[in-house]
C-alpha cells in the first residue's frame, strides 16, 4: 500500500492515509483508458444531425424536359442530388451513438486512471471540504490553499456548499464518488479526494 499525506482545508499536512493497492497500484493500460473515454463520449453525443434525401426536399416530381432532342443532359427530377437544392446522398440521420462496455472494463479503466494520477503526483487527499457557504470566494480560497487550478474534487453529494460554490468555475468540478468515471479523472490535471470519498470509492471498485 502507498502512503500519502492528508491535507486540511488550509493546505497543511494533518496526517497520512494508506491507499489500497488493488485500486491505486493497478497497471496503467492505455487501451483501457481509451476504450472507457471513447465510450463515454459516444454516449454523450446527441445524434440529432439530419439531412433531407431527394424524397424529402421540396420541389415538383415533374420531368424538367423531355429525354431526347434538347441537347441537354437527361434529367428526371429537379430534386436530384446533382442539382442545386437537391437531396443529399447518404447524409446523416438521427441515430443513437451510445453503446456499452463490460462493467469489469469500466472498473479497471477507473483503477488505471486513479493509479496514473497517483504516479504523476497529481492526487491530493483532503481531510474534508466543508465550506462556510456556497460562495465562489470560498471555493477560490480552498483551491489557492491546495495550489491547484484545474481540478476534480470528489466528495459526497450531501456537501451542497462545495457543489454550489464550484459550479461557476470553468476548470474545476465537484462530483460524487458514486458517479466518478475515467473520463472525469482524465479531464482535469488534479484529482482531489476527501477521506469519505476515498472510502466510498474504495468500496465501489
Amino acid at each position: 500500500m502507498a502512503k500519502v499525506q492528508v491535507l486540511n482545508e488550509s493546505g497543511q499536512v494533518s496526517g497520512e492515509v494508506e491507499l489500497p493497492a488493488r485500486v491505486f497500484n493497478y497497471p496503467v493500460k492505455a487501451h483501457l483508458l481509451h476504450e472507457a473515454v471513447v465510450q463515454r463520449q459516444a454516449n454523450q453525443r446527441r445524434g440529432t444531425a439530419s439531412t433531407k434525401t431527394r424524397g424529402e426536399v421540396s420541389g415538383s416530381s415533374r420531368k424538367p424536359w423531355r429525354q431526347k432532342g434538347t441537347g441537354r443532359a437527361r434529367a428526371g427530377s429537379i430534386r436530384s442530388p446533382l442539382w442545386r437544392k437537391g437531396g443529399t446522398i447518404f447524409g446523416p440521420k438521427p441515430r443513437d451513438y451510445s453503446y456499452e462496455i463490460p462493467k469489469q472494463v469500466k472498473r479497471n479503466a477507473l483503477r488505471a486512471a486513479l493509479s496514473l494520477r497517483l504516479a504523476e503526483n497529481r492526487l491530493l487527499i483532503l481531510e474534508g471540504a466543508a465550506l462556510k457557504g456556497a460562495k465562489t470566494k470560498e471555493a477560490l480560497s480552498l483551491l489557492k490553499a491546495l495550489n491547484v487550478d484545474s481540478a476534480l474534487i470528489v466528495d459526497k453529494i450531501e456537501n451542497k456548499n462545495l457543489f454550489l460554490a464550484l459550479r461557476n468555475m470553468p476548470r474545476v468540478r465537484a462530483i460524487d464518488p458514486n458517479r466518478l468515471s475515467t473520463h472525469d479523472v482524465l479531464g482535469h490535471e488534479w484529482l482531489v479526494l476527501t477521506l469519505r470519498a476515498l472510502e466510498s470509492l474504495t468500496e465501489r471498485i
